[in-house]
């Protein structure tokens, strides 16, 4: 099993979905667990009690992570309230749909500045504290499937994403003297509240049924697999991108997906 007593983990956008599910897989392998979710959230509280009820001690700490000065000073209020970072689960992401030649420049931009940016501000923060501090430590960026699949309607998401896995690879390189794992996990389609708002319930359970593995992925299959990255035994692993889709990526590969093929016998007239 994974085990991450002693360590204190920090997770951004752990109010609900996929950040909740990293949260309490993570208090579940026995970190401590700070919790972070935008200004005014109305699930912070909820995910802190859940982790608390596990037994682990849990701050929850609302913070804006889309800006440089929110970062600065959420980190500071961890770092007063825990005295050291062992994990980061770094998960900010802004996200909204639109077609290539209608989409915003003023949206394109902010949803960078929210998924890619935001990013690169809390794990440079973070990372200098680990640095200081030594003894290595674990960065996991939350990344997605779009990072590599060029799907409509995400042009800016999908950019953002794309420019995190290269991120997380070249701060892999750079922290690695240091002994700092930086690894990113690519989620497929999962069953997050968000995924509620934009499609009925029937459309989630239809197409679900659908991928390979026969459902939508769940928040804790991500939070399982931040677990064992954020744990000693990965600690040869660094600069890797993890996809946790449940073959996602590959649902139109399938026999079954492909155009009936004519099979001819060798020698048959052209």
């Amino acid at each position: 099993m994974v085990d991450l007593s002693g360590k204190v983990a920090l997770i951004t956008g752990a109010g609900r979905g996929i950040g909740k599910g990293c949260a309490l897989e993570l208090a579940r392998s026995g970190a401590d667990v700070v919790v972070n979710d935008r200004p005014g959230s109305p699930d912070l509280a909820t995910t802190a009690d859940e982790i608390r009820a596990l037994g682990r001690t849990c701050h929850a700490i609302e913070a804006d992570v889309f800006s440089r000065s929110g970062c600065e000073q959420f980190v500071a209020e961890v770092l007063t309230a825990t005295g050291r970072i062992d994990i980061l689960v770094s998960n900010p992401a802004f996200s909204r749909r639109g077609g290539f030649l209608e989409y915003s420049p003023e949206l394109f931009e902010q949803t960078i500045a929210g998924t890619l940016t935001s990013g690169f501000h809390m794990s440079q923060l973070v990372a200098r504290h680990m640095v200081e501090r030594g003894g290595g430590g674990k960065i996991v960026f939350i990344s997605s499937v779009q990072a590599e699949m060029p799907i409509a309607l995400c042009v800016a998401y999908g950019a953002a994403k794309s420019g995190l896995n290269h991120m997380m690879q070249t701060i892999a390189v750079e922290l690695s003297p240091h002994q700092i794992n930086v690894n990113a996990i690519e989620p497929g389609w999962i069953d997050t509240p968000g995924e509620h708002v934009t499609f009925s319930e029937e459309t989630i359970a239809e197409e679900g049924r659908k991928l390979p593995w026969g459902r939508l992925g769940l928040p804790e299959d991500i939070g399982k697999a931040a677990a064992f990255l954020s744990s000693d035994d990965a600690d040869y692993i660094t600069g890797a991108i993890l996809p946790v889709d449940g073959c996602f990526r590959f649902k139109d590969c399938r026999a079954a997906s492909m155009m009936p093929l004519k099979v001819r016998s060798r020698g048959a007239e052209e």
